[in-house]
C-alpha cells in the first residue's frame, strides 16, 4: 500500500524572533472542541487525587503498601502486568485514531499539548498578545516588561509545582504529602522528585514546547507509516487556494487564499500547513479556525483548510471504514477485552509457600513423616483482615502452625508451618493449602516428601 510521505520541513515563521514562536490565540469550533476535551481531563487529573471512597483513595499506586487502588478496586504489585496490557491496548487505540484522523490525540488530548496551551494562555495574559510579544522580543527590557515577564515565569512555576504535587499524589496519599510539606517533614527523596517533576513541567510546557512534538515525540516519526490516502488530517486545499493573492491584488485567476499567514501565526508548532503534510503537525486545528474566520469575513466558503484525506482533496472516493482501519479496530477491541478479563480475574490474596531450610523431611516413627514449610500471605484488600489456614485433606495430614493470620500484623511476613502424616502412600505426594478470608479464597499446592513405604 502506498504511504503518504511526511515532509521534514521546519522554517520559523516571519513573526518568530531568535527561533521562538509567539503563538497567536484564535477562536472557533475546533478550539471550543479542544477545550471541551482538555478541561474535563484537567479536572480529572487535579480532582481524582483528592477523592476518597470508604476511607481509601480512589486512585493510588502505593509503593509503601505495595498495592494499587483503581476506582475502589484493590490490586497487588503482582497485577502490574495488567497495567502494561492496558498501555498496549491504549497504544492500539492511538494507532486506530492515527489511521482514521491523524494526530488528533496530540492536538486535543495529549498532556504536552494541554499544558502548552495553558502556558501560552498565561503568557498571553501577562505579556500581551503574540504581535506585541514578537515586537518586544530582543529589545531592551524596561521595568514594565520585566515585571510582566517575572510574573509570567512565577505563574508558570506555580502551576508546574501544583502539577508535580498532584502527580506525586497518585503515589503518595495527597493529604499526607501536603501535610509533610507544610510541616517541613518531607523526605529528601520526595523533595527531589517534586523538584524534578516541576522542573520538567516548567521546561516542557513553557520553554521547549513545540520541540518536544518535533524532536522528542516518537509519534511524529512513525505517523507516515500510519497514514494512507484515506486518513482524515488537517489539510490545505491547494486546488481551491492557489495561486495565492492579497485581496486587493486578486483577479479571476486567483485562489481563495489571501496569504494572510494567520494559519501560520496560530500554529503552536510554527509550521505552514500550506506546504503540505509535515511531521511536526499535531492536528490541533487552530489553523482551520483561523482560516474559517477569514473566509467568513470575506464571504467565501469555509473549509479551505479542513480535516480531509488526500483522496478527498483529489475529489476521489475516500471511505472512512476500510480493511486497514477495521484491522486496527479488531486488535484494539481484542486488547481491551484481554485486559478487562485480566482485571476481572485478579486475586486480593497472594500466597507463597517454600520449604523451610533443613532436611527435606523428618521421620518421627516408622510411618510418621513431617515436612516443614514457611508461608507468606499478602492481602491487598483492607476489608480482609483475618485469613484462616487449613489443608485440603485434613484426615491424612496434620497441620501445625497459626490457624489464623492477622494481615494487619503479619501481612507479607514468613510464618513457619509443619505438616505431618502417618499414612504416607508415596515418596512424593501433592499437598493443598487452603486460605479463606471473609469473601476471598485461595488454594495453593506444594509437595509432601517422604520415604516410600
Amino acid at each position: 500500500m502506498e504511504k503518504i510521505p511526511a515532509v521534514e520541513q521546519y522554517t520559523p515563521p516571519h513573526f518568530a524572533r531568535d527561533g521562538k514562536i509567539h503563538v497567536r490565540l484564535t477562536e472557533g469550533f475546533f478550539q471550543n472542541l479542544r477545550r471541551l476535551t482538555s478541561w474535563p481531563l484537567l479536572a480529572l487529573f487535579f480532582g481524582l487525587v483528592w477523592i476518597q471512597y470508604d476511607g481509601q483513595a480512589l486512585l493510588l499506586f502505593s509503593f509503601a503498601e505495595r498495592k494499587l487502588i483503581l476506582f475502589g478496586a484493590f490490586f497487588s504489585w503482582y497485577d502490574l502486568p495488567l497495567l502494561t496490557g492496558l498501555m498496549i491496548a491504549g497504544a492500539c487505540l492511538l494507532f486506530f485514531m492515527a489511521v482514521a484522523w491523524g494526530r488528533i490525540w496530540c492536538g486535543f488530548a495529549c498532556p504536552q499539548s494541554i499544558w502548552t496551551w495553558l502556558f501560552i494562555r498565561i503568557e498571553d495574559i501577562t505579556e500581551g498578545r503574540a504581535g506585541m510579544r514578537s515586537r518586544l522580543e530582543g529589545k531592551p527590557m524596561g521595568r514594565g516588561l520585566l515585571l510582566r515577564r517575572v510574573t509570567k515565569h512565577l505563574l508558570w512555576m506555580l502551576f508546574a509545582i501544583f502539577t508535580a504535587l498532584t502527580f506525586t499524589g497518585y503515589f503518595i496519599p495527597i493529604r499526607e504529602l501536603i501535610s509533610a510539606g507544610v510541616s517541613l517533614e518531607m523526605s529528601g527523596t520526595v523533595t527531589g522528585w517534586l523538584a524534578i517533576m516541576a522542573g520538567l513541567t516548567y521546561v516542557n510546557a513553557g520553554l521547549v514546547r513545540e520541540k518536544i512534538c518535533l524532536h522528542a515525540c516518537p509519534y511524529s516519526r512513525f505517523q507516515a507509516v500510519m497514514f494512507d490516502k484515506d486518513t482524515r488530517t488537517v489539510s490545505y486545499d491547494v486546488a481551491r487556494g492557489e495561486p495565492r493573492a492579497k485581496r486587493h491584488h486578486a483577479d479571476k485567476h486567483s485562489g481563495d487564499c489571501v496569504d494572510c499567514s494567520l494559519c501560520v501565526q496560530v500554529c503552536p508548532v510554527g509550521i505552514d500547513i500550506r506546504d503540505g503534510l509535515q511531521a511536526a503537525c499535531i492536528d490541533c486545528a487552530a489553523c482551520i479556525d483561523a482560516c474559517n474566520n477569514v473566509m467568513e469575513k470575506l464571504d467565501l466558503p469555509t473549509g479551505l483548510i479542513r480535516f480531509a484525506s488526500e483522496a478527498q482533496l483529489e475529489q476521489k472516493p475516500s471511505p472512512l471504514m476500510r480493511p486497514r482501519l477495521a484491522g486496527y479496530g479488531t486488535v484494539m477491541i481484542a486488547a481491551f477485552c484481554a485486559v478487562l478479563y485480566g482485571f476481572y480475574n485478579t486475586n486480593d490474596l497472594q500466597v507463597a509457600i517454600r520449604r523451610d531450610r533443613g532436611p527435606l523431611f523428618t521421620q518421627l516413627g516408622e510411618h510418621h513423616i513431617c515436612n516443614s514449610y514457611i508461608i507468606k500471605v499478602e492481602g491487598f484488600n483492607p476489608a480482609e483482615s483475618i485469613v484462616r489456614v487449613s489443608l485440603y485433606d485434613e484426615g491424612q495430614y496434620e497441620l501445625s502452625g497459626p490457624a489464623e493470620i492477622n494481615l494487619a500484623e503479619n501481612n507479607a511476613a514468613w510464618l513457619s508451618y509443619r505438616v505431618c502424616s502417618q499414612d504416607v502412600r508415596s515418596a512424593i505426594s501433592t499437598l493443598t493449602f487452603h486460605f479463606q478470608g471473609n469473601q476471598i479464597f485461595t488454594a495453593k499446592e506444594t509437595t509432601f516428601l517422604a520415604k516410600p513405604i
